[in-house]
């Protein structure tokens, strides 16, 4: 395991890249997908990831908690080489209940992952719905648990979605999310 700090290709304010992915439910989606939202939270993540997975229970409560924010968890992990980040297994982790966000997406080119310069998972980016364009607002770390195995104290993307939600400055200190790197085709 290769644990990497988030950095990302975008600056805030910076409009969110589009894509075109296929959801767990066999849906298309895109960002015209979730312009109902207020706030659009893009998190690539993964099954197979430790860190990952200690943020399931937190990205869940996120989607459940705020009617107006979008969760979207995309997913751009190496399958052949990662198993566990299938398709299939991401069905899996949906139908039991493991992972309820609003949508769970495949990035199976890692285009997507690639454009928005996401280098670990999770890798948080926080969007306002900005008069129908997704706009960067908060590109950190989802709460102080830095490891797997913490107990998270301060839950700075809650913090960050109120602040959006109320059109507000994102005003929590940015820490780069931590975790597994991205497995990247060769």
């Amino acid at each position: 395991m290769v644990l990497r700090e988030s950095e990302g290709n975008l600056d805030l304010d910076d409009e969110a890249p589009d894509f075109s992915l296929v959801g767990t439910d066999g849906e298309t989606y895109s960002l015209d997908s979730f312009a109902e939202y207020d706030a659009l939270l893009v998190v690539f993540t993964c099954n197979h990831c430790p860190y990952a997975q200690a943020k399931f229970d937190e990205l869940n409560h996120l989607a459940e908690a705020y009617d107006d924010l979008a969760v979207v968890g995309i997913n751009p992990n190496d399958a052949e080489e990662y198993p566990d980040d299938s398709f299939e297994k991401m069905r899996e982790y949906v139908d039991d209940g493991r992972v309820q966000y609003t949508a769970y997406l495949r990035d199976e080119s890692q285009e997507v992952a690639e454009t928005y310069g996401a280098t670990c998972t999770p890798d948080p980016f926080l969007f306002a719905n900005d008069d129908g364009t997704f706009r960067l607002r908060y590109h950190g770390r989802i709460d102080d648990a830095m490891s797997p195995d913490e107990e998270a104290d301060e839950y700075v993307m809650r913090e960050a979605v109120e602040a959006v939600l109320v059109d507000e400055a994102v005003d929590v200190e940015v820490v780069p999310s931590r975790g597994c790197s991205i497995k990247w085709r060769d």
